[in-house]
């Protein structure tokens, strides 16, 4: 079958930014539950076990938060730069489709 070499002019923001968002939240939650499980073993040191639990869960909270905001402004700002890139000379992003 046939390929066709295409070049990306432009970038949808919000499309772009939308899936940092997504991508920033798995990083959050993964991120967030490996942070709440290492503050639960410290507290049954201190002896005050509710406050490790509250901890840890909004530590998750604030991980999974951040990473969406974070993720989603990434995204967006990735692809405003990529949009005022002048790809006239200097190529793009290549993308080969085929046609089924």
């Amino acid at each position: 079958m046939a390929t066709t070499t295409y070049f990306v002019k432009k970038l949808g923001v919000t499309s772009v930014a939308q899936f940092g968002a997504v991508i920033g939240m798995i990083i959050g939650t993964v991120k967030g539950i490996i942070v709440a499980l290492n503050i639960a073993p410290s507290s049954a040191i201190t002896a005050d076990v509710v406050l490790g639990v509250s901890s840890g869960i909004m530590t998750f909270c604030i991980n999974v938060v951040f990473g969406f905001f974070l993720g989603f402004l990434a995204g967006a700002v990735i692809a405003f730069i990529y949009n005022l890139a002048p790809w006239g000379e200097t190529g793009g992003i290549k993308v080969e489709l085929e046609a089924r």
